[in-house]
């Protein structure tokens, strides 16, 4: 399942992920699930026809991650993988970083970030002049309607709906989900 929320020139988009890392790093091993969020950039494509034609929309380049990540093998809803990723090197994103209170609060701990779009470009090294004028505060006022669609979407991976192992043998690597 993918949600999309678009403003000027930036977006928050995020998906149900099932996740298998084929190179772990030492205490992150074996299969995870939940879900990623994603602030990207969106552009407009130019019109394919009459002014009536569906508008193209690209979700481009990436500018921060937040993986509401758990173990498979632990208890739903334990949080025990879940990291942010402050900065992109283009599509690469940089090391995970744990941080205590988002384990604790990650629905909230993402929504105070959303809603601080400027000290959020900031730390991931990231050129203000791209987005819009109002992104911030378009961005600032939709983060209860946003972290409303990320609880509705947890909640659907702790009941076993999404996030869920690709069908058949057991794999060594995965990636399931939009994003």
């Amino acid at each position: 399942m993918l949600y999309a929320f678009g403003f000027d020139k930036i977006g928050v988009v995020m998906s149900d992920l099932y996740f298998v890392d084929p190179r772990p790093s030492p205490g992150q091993e074996g299969a995870e699930r939940g879900v990623r969020l994603e602030v990207r950039l969106l552009e407009r494509g130019e019109l394919q026809g009459s002014i009536y034609s569906a508008q193209p929309i690209s979700v481009g380049r990436p500018v921060w991650r937040a993986d509401l990540l758990e173990s498979v093998e632990g208890p739903m809803g334990s949080f025990d993988r879940t990291h942010h990723h402050p900065a992109f090197r283009g599509w690469e994103p940089g090391r995970r970083h744990f941080v205590e209170e988002m384990s604790a609060q990650p629905v909230e701990w993402v929504g105070q970030r959303l809603a601080d779009l400027p000290g959020l470009l900031e730390a991931a090294g990231f050129d203000a002049g791209e987005v819009g004028s109002g992104d911030a505060e378009a961005l600032a006022a939709a983060v209860p309607e946003i972290t409303d669609a990320l609880r509705r979407l947890l909640d659907r991976v702790h009941g076993g709906e999404l996030a869920r192992p690709p069908a058949g043998e057991p794999v060594a690597s995965a990636r399931a989900g939009w994003l």
